[in-house]
């Protein structure tokens, strides 16, 4: 399987890793099954801007590579700008994702937006894009040949 210089560069060198003590949302998801599993953490501040962020990842080298991508992505940003990552962004990012692995910026875009759904009901604030989301399953099609 052949991965771009970026993903091997997030993977050996993943930004934001770690946790974040009294976050502002944390959001995890995953398949334990196929064992990816992402949680991110949000620091967001009153005008709505995150201003810091921090993953932990368990599974492979592409959803850690993902986590890393999609946490530089979205610190810095607002909370409506975080809520427009997508999961092809992502990818993009990292120059291409072997097709079997897609899953994993799939669940990176789930795991900022789970996230930010956290942060919404931890302060009574709505969030329109995130009403009607739903966490599907991004492991369906997945682990033919690692």
């Amino acid at each position: 399987m052949q991965y771009s210089k970026k993903v091997m560069d997030h993977f050996m060198n993943p930004r934001n890793m770690g946790t974040i003590e009294g976050a502002s949302g944390v959001g995890e998801v995953g398949n334990p099954q196929c064992g990816d599993i992402m949680k991110i953490y949000l620091d967001i501040d009153d005008e709505g801007i995150i201003k810091d962020v921090k993953f932990k990842t368990f599974g492979c080298g592409s959803a850690i590579a993902s986590s890393s991508m999609a946490t530089e992505m979205i610190k810095g940003k607002t909370i409506h700008e975080a809520l427009e990552l997508t999961n092809k962004a992502v990818a993009e990012a990292l120059d291409g994702l072997p097709p079997v692995k897609m899953h994993c910026s799939v669940l990176a875009e789930q795991a900022v937006k789970s996230a930010l759904l956290d942060y919404a009901k931890k302060n009574n604030i709505v969030i329109p894009e995130l009403e009607n989301y739903e966490f599907d399953d991004a492991h369906e099609h997945e682990h033919e040949e690692e």
